[in-house]
């Protein structure tokens, strides 16, 4: 996992736009140098077209951004619809069923647990059978899934073969499974939508024509300042230009939300915030620890 501290530290931003940094400092330097010592005054641009141009790249800029945080905020609200339903399941199993043997409460719920662990790997693209977190509750029909096209969509289909099993042997009336019939189907509308921003990334041309037209910008604005501010031109062109090129990628690290990159949504801590809340209600006094932060603000 990234936990680089970017936070209120512009050296270690610089660091990690230091290509874009050399680029626009030696653009600026360029035109400097060619308008100042060696006085090539024609080469001076008027500010007001460039200022428009400026105004332009920062509106395409920021609706990439915007878009990206869109993604980034939906993944977050199907997460907190995971928890709530993941509640609503286990409170469902555990006073919709008949009372008696309790066991086939108990494996419901961690089947859930088990569920919720596979679909966190699986949006962040790791291999759920070497996740400890998920291999807790693995029995032989979980561990049988292994090579699933859709590990998840399997796990749900055990637990509604289960449900179904429930009320065959008539501890699960008809109008009680119909409601947890729901529930499930809750489940599979939450993971449909984790997986559509998970497979379906922002059109490539969005990223590709925002960082073009920064670097031209970069080019011709040092060439409107010059005249005004001499040398300082290159330093101004540096923020003006950094400005713009960290809005692009906001949006870029944004898009995919589901990544162990710093500011990601945190599936762990979620997940593991789901399995001690469902544990706890099966009465189970040794839970796993809460995750803390990474560094400061941040979450796996």
């Amino acid at each position: 996992m990234m936990t680089e501290n970017f936070e209120s530290n512009p050296v270690n931003l610089l660091r990690w736009q230091q290509r874009n940094v050399q680029f626009y400092v030696a653009v600026s330097f360029v035109a400097w140098f060619l308008i100042s010592p060696l006085g090539l005054s024609f080469l001076e641009l008027p500010v007001m077209p460039i200022s428009i141009v400026g105004a332009a790249i920062g509106i395409f800029t920021s609706f990439r951004a915007n878009q990206a945080y869109d993604r980034w905020w939906e993944g977050r609200k199907l997460w907190g619809r995971m928890i709530n339903s993941s509640r609503h399941f286990c409170n469902q199993a555990l006073h919709l069923v008949k009372p008696g043997d309790v066991a086939p409460q108990h494996r419901l719920v961690k089947r859930h647990i088990t569920y919720v662990h596979a679909l966190r790997c699986l949006l962040r693209q790791e291999d759920p059978y070497e996740d400890a977190d998920y291999m807790r509750f693995v029995g032989d029909q979980e561990a049988a899934l292994k090579g699933s096209t859709n590990l998840t969509h399997a796990l749900l289909d055990l637990q509604m073969a289960d449900l179904v099993a429930l009320a065959d042997e008539g501890r699960l009336d008809g109008h009680r499974l119909e409601a947890m019939d729901r529930t499930v189907m809750d489940l599979l509308n939450i993971q449909g939508g984790c997986e559509r921003i998970k497979g379906t990334p922002l059109p490539r041309g969005y990223g590709f024509i925002a960082e073009l037209l920064v670097q031209i910008f970069a080019v011709m604005l040092p060439f409107s300042l010059v005249h005004d501010l001499g040398i300082m031109a290159v330093p101004m062109n540096v923020l003006v230009c950094m400005a713009f090129a960290l809005i692009s990628e906001a949006g870029r690290v944004l898009e995919d939300p589901f990544t162990l990159f710093y500011n990601g949504l945190p599936l762990k801590s979620l997940s593991i915030k789901i399995e001690r809340n469902l544990l706890e209600r099966l009465g189970e006094e040794e839970l796993p620890p809460a995750v803390r932060e990474v560094v400061p603000g941040v979450l796996m």
